[in-house]
């Protein structure tokens, strides 16, 4: 039997296996279905993406959640007092359920939070790469989901989800599954993604991208034709696809 659990720790590392590798991670408030607990470990499966893993049994909750996080990061306060010291550091994306507002704060169960930094659930952003511009400076982490550090395909997910389009939690399913694969020589646009093997960037104008990867240890912008020379040199080859979301103009 199968149940619904929430992340209740700010940010949990998703593993391959019981103290294994890190596959991906989960914020707080991100729904998880668990499969199986055994010897303080839950089997669980992301509901964003549906990916598998491993979570220590004490990151999970039961709960609801009414917003997310729609700043790059926030701090959560004990008191609606930004001169009290903080609880703990929230990324872009994690979810909470507010219970009430108070000037310029919002009360949750885990303390108060800056109203200006939260965003109904309903409420969907419209550029993807305006919300993965977010994340500019972000140091770069394989696997990583947040704005402490995140990796390509981390980025390309916050864009999308932010957004409401579903996206797969790597690269190669993202290039799979995310939409209409365009002709050679077509021009890009903002919006846009370009692939190659093991690796995706935003296209944010059509000379630019914006990705996390390893050459400049963060998100950053990067000319195109420069980082197509770049990968190839260093042995990534060459763009594998280029896809355009549908919906976006």
């Amino acid at each position: 039997m199968t149940t619904i659990r929430l992340i209740a720790l700010p940010l949990v590392d998703l593993l391959r296996s019981p103290d294994g590798p890190r596959d991906r991670q989960l914020l707080m408030g991100e729904a998880v279905v668990v499969r199986s607990i055994t010897g303080g470990w839950a089997e669980v499966s992301a509901t964003r993406d549906g990916y598998p893993g491993f979570v220590p049994e004490v990151a999970l909750i039961e709960g609801s959640v009414t917003h997310r996080i729609s700043a790059r990061a926030t701090h959560v306060y004990p008191a609606p007092d930004f001169k009290t010291r903080e609880r703990f550091s929230l990324s872009h994306g994690a979810q909470l359920r507010v219970l009430s507002e108070e000037g310029r704060f919002v009360e949750t169960p885990q303390g108060y939070i800056p109203r200006a930094h939260l965003t109904p659930l309903d409420i969907r952003a419209i550029d993807p790469v305006t919300v993965a511009e977010t994340f500019l400076g972000t140091p770069y982490l394989w696997g990583g989901n947040s704005s402490f550090g995140i990796d390509c395909s981390g980025l390309v997910q916050a864009g999308c989800l932010a957004c409401g389009i579903a996206c797969p939690g790597d690269s190669g399913p993202q290039e799979q599954g995310l939409g209409e694969t365009l002709p050679d020589g077509a021009p890009l646009q903002r919006g846009d993604l370009l692939f190659w093997r093991g690796h995706v960037a935003w296209v944010s104008d059509p000379h630019t991208l914006l990705h996390a990867n390893a050459h400049h240890m963060a998100v950053a912008y990067e000319p195109i034709q420069d980082a197509i020379a770049r990968i190839t040199a260093q042995g990534g080859g060459p763009v594998t696809s280029r896809k355009r979301l549908k919906g976006l103009t």
